[in-house]
This record gives C-alpha cells, structure tokens and sequence, in this order.
C-alpha cells in the first residue's frame, strides 16, 4: 500500500490544482436536460467556473448567478437575490429545473436555502456547497443526492431490468455512454444521474441553446425509485445509493470504485453475469478483454520502465494508478486534491494531498506527468513530458470524447501512455546526443 500524507505539511496551497464544490455542482446540474445551474454567490464566482467549463468542452455553458456582493449579503441578505434571480431566469428560458447552489459567501453570511426554496414556486433543487469545504467530487456528490433526496418520488415496487448508474466527476461524457452501453448490453435498462454523455459530449446542435441540452430528464429523476440495482462508480458517490435505497429498500446497491483496467472491468462484468443470470459475457465484450490483453503486453516494456506523477482527483487517481500498476508501471507519487479513503488503496510510492510545488520539490523521483492542464507548467520546468488527464484541459480539444474506462478505454489508454513514455526517451536519447557533440565541439576549439 501506499504511504498516505493526510496534508503536504504547508499551511498553505503554493501552485493549487485542486477546484471547488460550486464548480462540482455545477457540472452535476449540467447533466440535467433543460436544467439551468443557478450559483448563489459573487459573479465572480461564476464567471470563473463558465469560462474553465467552457475552455474545457469547447461547448456554451449555461450558468446564472445571484450577484451577491459582501454588501449586499450583509445588508440584503440572499433570499430577495435567488427569489429574483428564478424570477429573471423563468421569464427568459422556462427551465424544467432550476439548481441553486451556494458559495462561500454565502454559506458564511448563512443563507437559509431550504427557507427560500419553500417560498419559490418553480421546480428547484437546492444544495450546500461552500467552497471553502470539499472539492469538484464533493460538489458533484452532494447534488446528486440533492436530486434524489428532493425529486425521487417513493416507490415500493421494482423492474428488474432497470439499473441507476452514478459515475464519479471525473468520467467524461464519452466514458458515461460507453459504461451505459455496457451495461445495457447485458440486458438492463440504464439510467445514469447526472448523465452528460448527452449534454456535453461535444455534439452539434440544431443552435446554440440558452440550457443544457441533453442529460437525465426531471421526469427520469422523479421515476428512479423503481430500478432494481443501483451502482456507483467511484469511492466519493458511493453514499449516493444509500440516498437512493431510502426512496426503496428494495433497491440493492452495488459499488465499484473504478471500472479501469482488465481488473476493474472484470470486475464490473462478473456483477453482470450474476445479476443478469447470463453464463458468458456479449462476444463484442470478450473480444475487447482480448485486445485489451494485447496492448497490455505491448506496452508492458514501455511502462514497465517509467516512473510516473499522477495528479488528479481521488477517485481519478485510483483508477489511473491500478490501470498503470498492471502492466509494471510504477507510481512514484500521486497528489489528490482532497483527503479520501480511496487513497490508502492506491499503490504507489508516496500518496499525499498537496500541490503541485509538492511534486516540483521531488521532481527527480519521476518521469512522466499524468494530470490536468495545470501541469504543463510543471512539465516544462522540470523538463518532463506530460499526458493530460483531467480537469481542466485547455490544452487538447475533443476531451469529451476521450476513454479510458472498460477494456476498450483501457487498451487506448495503455497505448497513449506507452507512445508518450516513448516519446520521452527518445528525446532524452536526443538530448545526451547533442551534448556530447557539444563537448567535443567545446574540446576542440579550446
């Protein structure tokens, strides 16, 4: 096991790339078809998620905000600033949901949100998110169980073909679909919450719409109780079946805290065999646990040899680190943005919470960067290669659609880290080249 540093032991983040649980919140709202993320806080807070959310998906994200200056919270309190702010918002886009999700502004001054949501007659969801606690899995969490807990209407019967699907915050779009799909080709029915392999899966609109297009309807969420199973992907949503069980005990929960790798996927498609009653997995399914088997042999000798730098959110981190760990890759260090019981699971050589001036103080401990757009800098000055992963990345287009999730995702990653880690050497193949030629050059002149 790994050796957990709780803390990086600095009083402060010098080079963060940690993000908030407004930012969580907001991404989980934007997989709620027609749903306008309503964030209770300053503009600025706001701004700055639409613009990384924007930069990220390359898509128009659609996001409101109360306004609320340190004056006005003071003075005003919030309750005239939501009330006016649903108003403004029913008046121009008529959203099926309205998600009102606080700050730390906000939540200081004390805001009463189950106050205001009692006294607005609009479909609304609220949520807690002070950004000065948690982080983007948190956030992401906390909403999902705020759709549950406050639109799943009670059920006390059960289709025995439907399955709730809750992926962690760090599955792109395209990850949710294919893990859907998966699934379905089992024979069940899937609903995913939130689901935004349909909302921002970089797909080409009619026009550019004022709402999130795409997603989980409120209709789906009023109508989950009656699924069979409930399975969350991810250590930080495994309290969302616990929400969900309280609308039907009957519901039976079912965890995995990744779908990675050929381990993870074997995982999750045992699960399947069982509670399908199937005796062999769908051919398509066996075929790409073979390939998968493949390119773990071909890029075994490439990893094999690297030592890698993995930055990301926790539950990424564990999915990333057991997918590299089983083709004889070794995890020199591993930063996550907050504490979680995942990382004491995850093999690697140090696991700490910190930030990236931690990983620029040991930089000769590794080789190659997997992380978000933020380590890019850390890359060119420590003179290392890079592979983005993550949120956000400003860096490369099409992140949407980019897997690494199940046997197929797992093979493309395998491949993407092995060619990079190829990359790495030949240029530092290179690099010792044009040094020795140098000090000859030098040696004759002189």
């Amino acid at each position: 096991m790994a050796e957990v540093r709780r803390k990086s032991g600095k009083p402060l983040q010098v080079n963060p790339h940690k993000l908030s649980q407004p930012m969580g919140a907001t991404l989980a709202f934007l997989g709620v078809d027609r749903c306008m993320p309503l964030m209770h806080g300053a503009q600025g807070c706001a701004s700055f998620a639409k613009v990384m959310f924007t930069r990220h998906f390359c898509e128009p994200i659609a996001l409101q905000t109360t306004a609320v200056n340190d004056v006005i919270a003071v003075l005003d309190g919030g309750d005239y600033s939501i009330s006016e702010s649903v108003k403004n918002i029913g008046d121009k886009v008529a959203p099926e949901l309205i998600g009102v999700h606080t700050t730390g502004l906000t939540e200081t001054k004390g805001d009463d949100l189950r106050g205001v949501a009692s006294k607005i007659d609009v479909p609304l969801v609220y949520v807690n998110t002070p950004d000065f606690k948690g982080g983007l899995e948190s956030g992401w969490t906390l909403t999902t169980q705020a759709l549950i807990d406050q639109l799943t209407e009670p059920c006390d019967r059960i289709d025995a073909q439907k399955i709730v699907l809750v992926p962690h915050v760090s599955l792109q779009p395209i990850e949710v679909e294919k893990l859907r799909d998966f699934i379905e080709a089992f024979g069940f029915k899937v609903v995913a919450v939130p689901d935004l392999s349909s909302s921002l899966d970089n797909h080409l609109g009619e026009k550019q719409a004022s709402l999130s297009s795409g997603g989980v309807t409120v209709d789906a969420l009023k109508q989950l109780a009656d699924a069979a199973f409930v399975v969350t992907v991810g250590a930080s949503v495994k309290p969302v079946g616990a929400t969900l069980q309280k609308k039907n005990p009957a519901i039976r929960h079912h965890h995995l805290d990744h779908v990675s790798g050929l381990q993870g996927t074997d995982a999750l498609v045992a699960w399947l065999l069982e509670a399908s009653g199937r005796e062999a997995p769908p051919p398509v399914v066996e075929r790409w646990r073979k390939r998968l088997q493949d390119a773990m042999l071909d890029s075994h000798f490439s990893i094999g040899q690297t030592r890698f730098l993995l930055v990301a959110e926790p539950d990424h981190l564990a999915a990333m680190a057991a997918s590299l760990r089983e083709v004889g890759g070794k995890v020199a260090l591993a930063i996550a943005t907050v504490d979680s019981p995942i990382l004491g699971d995850i093999e690697a050589d140090q696991v700490i919470v910190g930030d990236l001036e931690d990983a620029e103080n040991i930089s000769a401990a590794y080789d190659l960067i997997i992380g978000n757009y933020h380590t890019e800098s850390l890359a060119h000055r420590a003179e290392k290669r890079a592979v983005m992963r993550g949120f956000p990345n400003y860096e490369e287009i099409g992140n949407a659609l980019k897997h690494d999730v199940l046997y197929e995702g797992g093979a493309y990653f395998l491949f993407e880290i092995a060619n990079a880690a190829e990359r790495m050497r030949e240029a530092q193949v290179h690099h010792e080249r044009e040094q020795i030629k140098l000090g000859r050059a030098v040696s004759l002149s002189g």
